[in-house]
């Protein structure tokens, strides 16, 4: 299978103990962490440096991957049942899916992973989150994924890093009276939890810049990115060669 990578723009990190959303059940949090630590090390720093090496950002400095996979004699329409199957079952949220055109065979998908990556800081923590955006394109006996991520998405957490603890009681108090706490948004909050506090561009941060002041939490968020891309390649390609549970054919 032949593969292409190309770096477009942003990561997302997960953290151990946390399961992406409902909405992508591609694969759990903790999984994904293992399974980059398993590919990658399990030193950031050096992991998203040795990345760098083999990524480039297309014209948007964008991160973008993209491969195609072989699909045998299987015509254009039962690739397009197959993969329809796979993302109406992966993707629960049907917001989601901004395309789904069965004639000019393109699916594209929009889903934000929440919390793919999660970094305390001396002074502050950060939770990263992406929204990856997925589009498959059918030919008779193949298909073309382009996996493409703009920008981190940041929930910034002032004086909830290592050093905050040492903080007096009362100036914390007063310091978070208007800041999230724990990476989450406020008890009782009930905007869209999908909103950011800042977003990262992928350019300006580690390791596509040296001088970061976010640099352990930007590496993270690469490689967690990257891991990322990866499940969904592999797991678009088991799908379409595969199926979901294995018996998806005529022999019924």
């Amino acid at each position: 299978m032949k593969k292409t990578l190309r770096i477009v723009v942003l990561a997302l990190f997960a953290s151990i103990g946390l399961s992406l959303p409902i909405q992508a059940q591609v694969m759990k949090a903790a999984d994904l962490e293992k399974y980059a630590k398993s590919k990658y090390g399990d030193k950031w720093l050096d992991a998203a440096a040795n990345l760098a090496s083999t990524l480039t950002l297309d014209k948007n400095q964008s991160l973008t991957y993209q491969q195609v996979i072989e699909c045998g004699n299987k015509t254009k329409d039962q690739i397009y049942v197959q993969l329809n199957y796979w993302v109406t079952s992966t993707f629960k949220d049907k917001q989601a899916i901004t395309l789904n055109d069965k004639e000019s065979g393109t699916i594209i998908i929009s889903s934000t992973i929440d919390a793919i990556a999660d970094h305390t800081g001396t002074l502050n923590r950060y939770v990263v989150s992406i929204t990856p955006v997925i589009r498959i394109d059918i030919k008779p006996g193949r298909i073309r994924v382009t996996y493409t991520v703009q920008t981190y998405d940041i929930l910034k957490a002032q004086d909830a890093g290592w050093l905050g603890g040492l903080l007096d009681d009362t100036k914390n108090n007063q310091k978070n009276q208007n800041v999230y706490s724990d990476g989450k948004r406020m008890k009782n909050d009930n905007t869209d939890r999908r909103l950011y506090d800042e977003q990262w561009e992928i350019v300006k941060h580690y390791p596509f810049v040296e001088k970061d002041a976010q640099k352990r939490t930007s590496a993270k968020a690469l490689v967690m990115t990257h891991a990322y891309s990866n499940v969904v390649m592999d797991k678009i390609q088991e799908a379409v060669t595969n199926g979901i549970v294995g018996n998806e054919d005529d022999d019924w």
